[in-house]
């Protein structure tokens, strides 16, 4: 046992000795807890949220709900072993938790009472059950769940073997219906079984078992159900549908709605863009949805638009029109619609009357990152947020009060040598005002030049914002330690300023952000902060395309590395599962537009390409295949340039387990040691 911590955690003295002047051991910084998915009961006693911890053991990250009772210290809920448990949800009564998870072959709807119990499972799908929801009076369950392989299906791989139909080979997604009587697992020692699988109506008894009946199917045909909200009368149910489950199909979402007796739709929204349903008033008489309309420009850097529907009148008004950033509506109370908003880098929350239209920010003093979650019969919400100096916490409080701080993440920080945050702007070449956030080491010294690394976001619509321990593959913390400045930069197309902004690289990638970074690093020069002959940059996805970008068209960085980054739209745009984006930031195909193409394409100016570049890509990633890593890393290699494609196995576009995760960062440390510091060291540590 003691070998194989010591293999898992490395020895410390190794990782000390190779993570010079880092207090903070990798493992450590990667361990970090990690609290999500706050949601609140009807009453407002109960607060659930999910908290995933590292497993190095089992290489996974282990996600368990907890529970907190009027406010108090929380304590675990879930235990599992080598699975998780998500989705936390109250039943309508308040006296059930109910969670999806993993624990069997198939993810499952599980039911444990709130004031203490065992959980056990409410549903035994032999396929395995998606996104659900409770029925208002708690008495039925909707649930989601892809359709099975017919007799045909089964019968053709049979004879012919595996194949796929670009484009065909997928299953629907439909909504099903459970039914049971919750008093029913109120009973001592009553647990479900399935003895009668093929029954149908309420739940019953029999002998020690509480008899679930089988989920009856609701919708059926040519699309999938991508969402769905229960009508506040419990009678049928709103549906956002897309024609199938394919990423592009999302672009022509519609709205139905489904009778729950009969099964019977009816389509209520079918504009020619995304329409996406949000929330049911309290009344039931209207709902509010996003849509772009008539415009099927860009469903990625243009602002969605709320509309209000009437189900009497059957017409649809636009609210909060001269809002300028993208709405995530969040809920219907009888005091109006509320929503959460990026405005640059922190999340607000705004409420929005659905007569006039009118707008008003919440006097919430908190960046909120995520879900926000109002109780159906109280005023009080929870939320998950930060201060900058703060991991993420959970919140609960009232809209007119100080919010109370639930949970004490920060904790495990509290003794680390963390970065300053500063938020810093500069013009770029175009004038546009760009945005970034510069790290700096505790004992900044102004008279000094420091070492700078740059950072860059994917997205391109994400954004940065301050926080004490950024995490991913870079070690930033470790790097601001060692004495040197990190730059994050929130490059034009980054959500938080407004449409326009986000605008600024369409038919200009690659080229618009090249402004943006270099006129950052240009700035910090320009005040003698940092030493210009020891500098690096790096990104992942579309931060890894622009580090790309800067590769083949500078030479002032020392080091760089692209992680699952785009090096030719081109060949991008045949192979990505998400075909639309290139065609709407470049407002073409490659066959009607080949020139700009290459002209933002990494790949056109490989000749070029003059800095050490380490290539870091998921063996199976579809958003940005793995083809873009081999072209330019073949291109950097008949340059001589010096190269490395390091390929995560299994892994997609992102880095999902620990230890590869692990790895990433070592590669990224050791790379930068060598290009930017002068350090090279042998590899790997290891004992």
């Amino acid at each position: 046992m003691k070998g194989l911590i010591v293999i898992i955690l490395l020895s410390l003295a190794s990782t000390l000795h190779a993570q010079k002047n880092a207090s903070v051991s990798f493992e450590k910084w990667l361990s970090l807890k990690q609290a999500g998915s706050p949601v609140i009961s009807p009453d407002g006693h109960f607060i659930a949220f999910t908290q995933t911890t590292t497993d190095w053991i089992n290489n996974m990250y282990d996600t368990e709900i907890w529970l907190s009772q009027d406010g108090k210290q929380p304590y675990q809920l879930t235990r599992t072993t080598k699975n998780s448990s998500l989705a936390p949800s109250f039943t309508p009564d308040n006296r059930f938790l109910s969670f999806l998870s993993d624990r069997g072959d198939k993810t499952q709807i599980y039911l444990i009472p709130v004031n203490g119990g065992e959980a056990f499972p409410i549903t035994k799908d032999e396929d395995g059950v998606g996104d659900y929801e409770w029925s208002p009076d708690g008495k039925q369950i909707a649930y989601i769940k892809a359709e099975t392989d017919s007799a045909g299906d089964k019968n053709i791989k049979e004879r012919y073997g595996a194949f796929n139909v670009e484009g065909e080979s997928f299953k629907q997604s439909h909504l099903w219906l459970l039914t049971f009587n919750l008093d029913s697992v109120l009973l001592a020692g009553q647990l479900p079984c399935y003895k009668n699988k093929k029954d149908s109506g309420d739940t019953k008894i029999t002998g020690s078992c509480v008899l679930l009946p089988v989920a009856k199917r609701l919708t059926r045909g040519d699309f999938t159900v991508s969402s769905f909200s229960w009508h506040p009368d419990g009678k049928k149910i709103a549906i956002t549908k897309v024609p199938d489950p394919l990423l592009s199909s999302s672009l022509h979402a519609d709205i139905i709605m489904v009778d729950c007796a009969d099964g019977k739709i009816t389509a209520l929204i079918n504009n020619p863009s995304a329409d996406v349903f949000q929330r049911w008033s309290p009344d039931g008489r209207q709902f509010a949805y996003t849509s772009f309309t008539n415009d099927t420009t860009s469903n990625f850097y243009k602002n969605n638009r709320l509309f209000i529907y009437d189900m009497v009148s059957k017409a649809s008004h636009e609210v909060a029109l001269d809002f300028d950033e993208q709405k995530n509506v969040v809920e219907w109370k009888s005091t109006g619609i509320y929503f959460v908003a990026l405005q640059k880098t922190t999340s607000k929350l705004f409420h929005v009357d659905p007569v006039s239209g009118n707008i008003k920010p919440m006097a919430l003093d908190l960046n909120l990152i995520g879900t926000v979650s109002f109780s159906k019969n109280t005023g009080e919400l929870v939320m998950l947020g930060r201060n900058y100096t703060d991991l993420n916490e959970v919140y609960k409080g009232g809209l007119n009060e100080v919010p109370k701080k639930i949970t004490n993440n920060t904790e495990q920080i509290a003794t680390w040598n963390t970065p300053v945050n500063e938020i810093i702007q500069w013009k770029s070449k175009d004038g546009a005002v760009i945005e970034g956030i510069l790290l700096k080491p505790r004992n900044y010294d102004r008279s000094k030049k420091y070492p700078l690394l740059v950072v860059i976001h994917g997205g391109p619509t994400g954004v940065d914002r301050p926080e004490p321990a950024p995490t991913y593959v870079y070690p930033i913390m470790q790097w601001v330690e060692k004495g040197s400045l990190v730059l994050r930069i929130n490059y034009r197309g980054s959500a938080g300023y407004g449409e326009k902004f986000r605008s600024l690289n369409v038919k200009n990638l690659g080229i618009g952000d090249m402004w943006d970074v270099m006129s950052g690093v240009e700035q910090l020069a320009k005040q003698g902060m940092i030493d210009t002959s020891r500098m690096g940059c790096m990104g992942w996805s579309q931060g890894g395309y622009i580090s790309a970008f800067l590769t083949t068209h500078t030479n002032v960085f020392k080091g760089i590395s692209v992680g699952a980054g785009i090096s030719n739209w081109i060949t991008y745009y045949v192979a990505t599962d998400i075909t639309p984006f290139t065609r709407q930031y470049l407002l073409s195909a490659p066959w009607t537009n080949m020139a700009l193409y290459q002209k933002t394409s990494p790949m056109t100016t490989i000749n070029k390409a003059q800095t050490p570049t380490l290539i870091q890509h998921g063996e199976l990633d579809k958003r940005v295949p793995i083809s873009n890593a081999y072209e330019l890393y073949r291109g950097l290699q008949d340059r001589n340039v010096p190269s490395k494609l390091i390929v995560y196995k299994g892994f997609g576009h992102g880095i999902t387990k620990p230890k590869e995760r692990l790895a990433a960062v070592w590669h990224n440390w050791l790379w930068f040691n060598e290009y930017v510091f002068g350090e090279k060291e042998a590899g790997l540590p290891v004992e």
